[in-house]
Parts: structure tokens; sequence; C-alpha cells
């Protein structure tokens, strides 16, 4: 699904217009990157949590020379699924 996909379910199901609901959208993504831009978690309750996690540095090799190099430590966003969400998609995901 893309975000103009999700809009108009969200849209469809609140009964806001699609311009509305694309501000809303913008605003709640800006907020959540805000909060872990400040390492803060964003949890959301049935839904999941959006936090950093820390990489250690590893080594690796470059792909194009086979050159080994270092991979610097970093902060990266993850999000962990609440186990309602998990559930809900364990039973309902239809096989195709």
């Amino acid at each position: 699904m893309h975000k103009s996909e999700l809009v108009k379910a969200i849209s469809d199901k609140s009964g806001l217009t699609k311009k509305e609901t694309g501000r809303a959208l913008d605003a709640v993504v800006a907020s959540i990157s805000e909060a872990l831009c400040r390492n803060e978690k964003v949890s959301l309750m049935g839904f999941g949590t959006f936090e950093n996690r820390f990489r250690k540095q590893y080594n690796g090799v470059n792909p194009a020379t086979r050159e080994p190099i270092t991979i610097p430590a970093r902060h990266t966003p993850a999000f962990r699924p609440s186990k309602v969400l998990k559930d809900a998609v364990k039973q309902n995901l239809v096989e195709k």
C-alpha cells in the first residue's frame, strides 16, 4: 500500500477529506520522526512501538572490490509490533 492508498483508506473510514487526511498523516509521520531524532520511543497502544536501536561496528566487504571495510556503529530506527497487531495479522492474513 502506498501513501496515496493509505490516505484514501483513512479518508473513507474517518469521513475526512483526502486533503485533511493527507495533512494529518504528514503530521503524524513528522512527529514520529522528530521524536526518534530526540531518541524518544513512540508507543501506539494496540499497534506497536517506534524506537532507535544501536548497531555495533562490524566488518564487511565492499562487493565491487572485495576489499574489507569497517561499517561504523550507528543508531537506526526500528518498529516493534504489539501482540495485538501480530495476533490480528496472524489470524486474518489471507494467503494468496
